[in-house]
């Protein structure tokens, strides 16, 4: 399954803070569909992220009913990311 959507990067200040960015919810209800097939566990779907020339691998985390993007430090430090950017990515998830 490939998705594409835009969205902007948010900061959650956890006891190990991290960057997201939110999947909207037409896609998240995609995801939803196939999550029983390809979780892992506590609802973590393994995906891969493309933002601009740089893809990571990654866990999409299940948050509010649908589902949160992680935006790893090397994707940030590759594509010169930060806070509230804007940003088109693409997931990849093995279905």
């Amino acid at each position: 399954m490939r998705l594409r959507f835009t969205g902007t990067i948010w900061h959650w200040r956890g006891p190990a803070p991290y960057h997201f960015v939110s999947v909207p919810p037409v896609e998240a209800a995609m995801i939803a569909e196939v999550a029983p097939v390809v979780t892992y566990g506590w609802g973590m779907i393994p995906a891969s992220v493309t933002i601009g020339g740089t893809t990571v691998t990654t866990s999409l985390w299940p948050k509010d009913g649908g589902y949160v993007v992680p935006i790893k430090k090397a994707l940030q430090d590759a594509e010169g990311l930060g806070v509230d950017d804007v940003v088109d990515l693409t997931l990849d998830i093995d279905a």
